[in-house]
């Protein structure tokens, strides 16, 4: 009879329970969605890792430069039991093969098969070809085919600012798809074409070995030249893998904040559906259906809803997913390394997390409704205020219960924490403690603020306007739910906003300060987060001799290792003193900061100090072709060119560390009386005999910097719309759930005279004062969310120290957004009701 009873409502309420599937379903596809777009993203990395690094154990890595192609001899000489394989690595352009970047990847092809079978497990390979033709390459059929390429077929490619051509000699295609994945974004050639190619002759990017486990590495570790040493393969893949750990983490906190959001409209839902039905379960309760029983169908509805919302949400999810993982991709490619990802991987952890947080967030959300019908009396039922009488004799507790989560939250986000993602989990779990609490203070806030409006409204609406308020107090066990949806999703847009807002102008100011040359000169890049080719060492010659440059700062920029991952070194000669005006010091900056400097001391960015704990005083101890050595840190700097922090040195102590004379960029002072573009032009002029150069001034430089940034930020405002969709649907059905239930009022209302256009002056105007509520609640709730965002998240994930910059503009937008939000989901309601007759509306069964 139960379940009888419950079909029978729901197939006289379809709407209804699409609305709860659908705030399900949209709940769970923003989490898949994005855990896709990430998983995806990691398995690439890991898939390219370890078929590129094949069976071997470890690596035998150089400096910044590699290292000489010497030690792969000596290694195979003094240890020919020892399986190895050098490798040459570099990123290219290939615009014929599609859009992004492709892996140059340079072998030995004599002494790849213990390491990677798969350039030999097919037919088509022809790896002696690979010695015998200039160019030749290797490709995958994956990659291959959609471009319509075939074996002899000619293959452009972008090299910095060279260009070349390579000939199809082989397509891979090994029968593990898993491989057959990871090679899509990679081009394979002989070692010597590599090195030809990326103008590394005589280097070697790193040397692969298979070591037994018998093996004596002590041995090995002491016949090699100072600077080079041995890591496992998986050392180097864990650390790379660590970099891209607080960026998901902060995704995957903002996805959460949809299923919060979806979790407001199931409740809605699920409260209205009890209300709807308390007439026909007091009778039942009269008749001897027990309270579990009661309890129990309510959950079982909950439940039922739950999976056809995850059924929906995990199709849903892969469908969003396919479009964030190109926004997830290219920003891991812009701030940490490059990875390939064409198309998304179907991790059945990932979907099974969604469907049980699906499940679990529809459960909980249907719990309070299911113990209103478990614990209603049935002398109650057909008291329709009862439920309202019960929810202001809360109004307290939840205040109380609002209160005490603000103040845990704030109390978590003010404790110290460690640089690390135990740190980053307790600033969430203060966040998400805030939102709650703010939530759950909802009803009071909208009683009060309905009661400050009411005079004003009432003098300029009249009786409508009264209405209005009244129906909004009145029925406050929904309408606060539907506001407090409302007003997280639009306090999140706020928040993020502001946090996105403050960042931009702070990386606008440093880079204002920052970028004083007049011109810079550098490569043409493969890779967004870095410089990876050299300029030609006479062009900053060539330039010095012009009587417009008074006067030239190189920079070279290459990559090393250090305990907390692979960090960016930079280092500068002929530095003016304008340029060192133009750091910013978080400690240090003064006369002995840069005499330190001219010893060969270094200065650090503020992330790698936060996460290195180190600061003016210690040592940096880094790896150089000399050995180790340990760096005296004379200042730390505010620097926003990566979260892993960079290293700037004098060049004299560089280059008397490490072999190495390249120069990755330059910048030039022009002297007084000269006109810059003039000056750029001829720099142009001069440096178009050195190759494809970039030439720009300090304006463009910045503009640049800036689109790269913003293209950083674009997965977050997707999300930030997804979670103000979700609002939007959970305030649309407590609105058409609130307006069935006052079907016999307003029925009444048309009776005694209301006109159609009234009603929907009165609907309209309870949906109004809704939004309007929402966005004068979420306007302090989105300012400490900004608060938290900038300076306890942001700096626990990146380790940046932010400026805030609060646009006024931005809540206003947030204001309008809630208001029209709330206005336009009252729109159907308001239609239906206008358009239903008075005798339909009184009717009773």
């Amino acid at each position: 009879m139960l379940v009888r009873s419950s079909l029978r409502w729901i197939i006289r309420h379809p709407w209804q329970m699409v609305l709860c599937v659908l705030g399900v379903a949209l709940g769970v596809a923003v989490v898949v969605a994005i855990d896709l777009a990430n998983a995806s993203a990691r398995r690439a990395f890991q898939l390219a890792g370890d078929t590129i690094a094949g069976q071997a154990t470890h690596q035998i890595i150089g400096g910044p430069t590699g290292l000489p192609e010497t030690v792969y001899p000596m290694i195979r000489r003094q240890f020919p039991a020892l399986a190895a394989a050098p490798v040459v690595e570099g990123y290219v352009n290939a615009p014929t093969l599609g859009p992004g970047v492709y892996q140059l990847f340079g072998i030995d092809p004599f002494a790849e098969a213990p390491f990677r079978p798969y350039l030999a497990s097919n037919g088509s390979v022809d790896l002696a070809a690979l010695l015998i033709k200039p160019g030749a390459a290797l490709l995958a059929r994956t990659v291959t085919e959609p471009a319509n390429l075939h074996p002899g077929d000619q293959v452009p490619i972008q090299i910095g600012a060279r260009q070349s051509m390579l000939e199809i000699v082989g397509i891979l295609d090994p029968a593990n798809e898993v491989s057959r994945r990871a090679l899509e974004g990679l081009i394979v050639v002989d070692i010597a074409s590599a090195q030809e190619l990326l103008t590394n002759t005589g280097r070697l990017s790193r040397i692969d070995l298979i070591v037994p486990e018998t093996f004596e590495l002590d041995v090995l570790a002491a016949s090699l030249p100072p600077g080079i040493t041995i890591q496992p393969v998986t050392a180097r893949t864990g650390a790379l893998q660590q970099m891209t750990d607080a960026f998901e983490l902060n995704l995957t906190a903002l996805s959460l904040l949809a299923l919060i959001v979806g979790m407001f409209l199931i409740y809605n839902t699920m409260t209205f559906s009890v209300v709807q039905r308390r007439t026909l379960w007091g009778t039942l309760r009269c008749v001897g259906v027990s309270r579990a029983q009661l309890a129990g169908l309510v959950l079982t509805e909950a439940f039922i809803i739950s999976l056809l919302g995850v059924a929906g949400g995990l199709g849903l999810g892969v469908v969003l997913g396919r479009g964030l993982v190109g926004l997830v991709t290219q920003t891991i490619n812009d701030l940490y390394f490059v990875v390939t990802v064409r198309d998304i991987q179907l991790e059945p952890f990932v979907l099974l997390k969604g469907a049980g947080l699906g499940v679990i967030a529809t459960i909980l959300a249907a719990l309070m409704p299911a113990l209103e019908a478990m614990y209603t009396p049935p002398r109650t039922v057909l008291r329709r205020s009862s439920i309202e009488d019960r929810i202001r004799r809360a109004i307290p507790r939840l205040a109380g219960a609002g209160i005490a989560l603000l103040v845990l939250g704030g109390g978590v986000l003010v404790i110290p924490m460690p640089a690390n993602t135990t740190g980053l989990y307790a600033a969430f779990g203060g966040l998400f403690a805030i939102v709650i609490g703010a939530a759950l203070i909802t009803p009071p806030a909208l009683v009060a603020l309905m009661a400050v409006m009411q005079p004003t409204l009432g003098r300029i609406s009249g009786m409508l306007g009264r209405m209005a308020i009244r129906d909004v107090v009145s029925s406050l066990s929904r309408t606060a739910v539907a506001v407090a949806a409302l007003m997280v999703a639009v306090s999140v847009t706020i928040g993020v906003g502001i946090m996105i807002g403050s960042f931009r102008q702070t990386v606008i100011n440093w880079l204002e300060q920052s970028l004083i040359a007049d011109i810079y000169v550098s490569p043409p890049s493969n890779v967004a987060n870095r410089i990876d080719t050299v300029l030609d060492p006479a062009l900053a010659a060539a330039l010095a001799t012009m009587p417009e440059i008074e006067s030239i700062t190189t920079f070279r920029s290459v990559q090393i290792d250090l305990p907390t991952g692979p960090t960016t070194l930079v280092a500068i000669g002929g530095a003016t003193e304008r340029g060192r005006r133009a750091l910013r010091f978080q400690q240090g900056g003064d006369a002995t900061t840069w005499e330190a400097w001219e010893r060969g001391a270094v200065l650090i960015s503020e992330p790698l100090a936060f996460r290195s704990g180190l600061g003016v005083g210690d040592t940096l101890t880094v790896r150089t072709d000399r050995g180790l050595r340990d760096l005296p840190i004379a200042g730390v700097y505010y620097d926003y060119t990566s979260d892993r922090g960079v290293i700037r040195m004098n060049d004299t102590a560089y280059r008397s560390l490490w072999d190495d004379q390249a120069i990755s960029s330059l910048a030039i002072y022009v002297r007084d009386g000269y006109d810059v573009e003039a000056v750029i032009d001829r720099v142009r002029t001069i440096s178009a005999a050195y190759g494809t150069v970039l030439v720009n001034a300090s304006r463009a430089l910045r503009e640049g910097t800036l689109i790269v940034f913003d293209r950083t930020f674009a997965i977050t405002s997707v999300l930030q719309l997804l979670a103000t969709i979700v609002a939007f649907i959970g305030i649309l059905s407590a609105l058409m759930a609130l307006q069935l239930e006052r079907t016999r009022e307003l029925g009444v209302l048309r009776a005694v005279g209301l006109t159609p256009a009234q009603l929907w002056g009165v609907v309209l105007g309870q949906t109004g004062l809704m939004g309007l509520a929402a966005g004068l609640l979420a306007a302090p709730l989105g300012l400490v969310l900004a608060l938290i965002l900038t300076y306890v998240i942001n700096k626990r994930s990146f380790g940046w120290t932010l400026e805030l910059a609060v646009d006024p503009a931005l809540f206003g937008q947030a204001f309008m957004v809630a208001l029209i939000a709330a206005v336009l989901a009252g729109v159907w309601p308001a239609l239906r009701m206008s358009q239903t007759s008075p005798a339909v509306a009184l009717r009773d069964e």
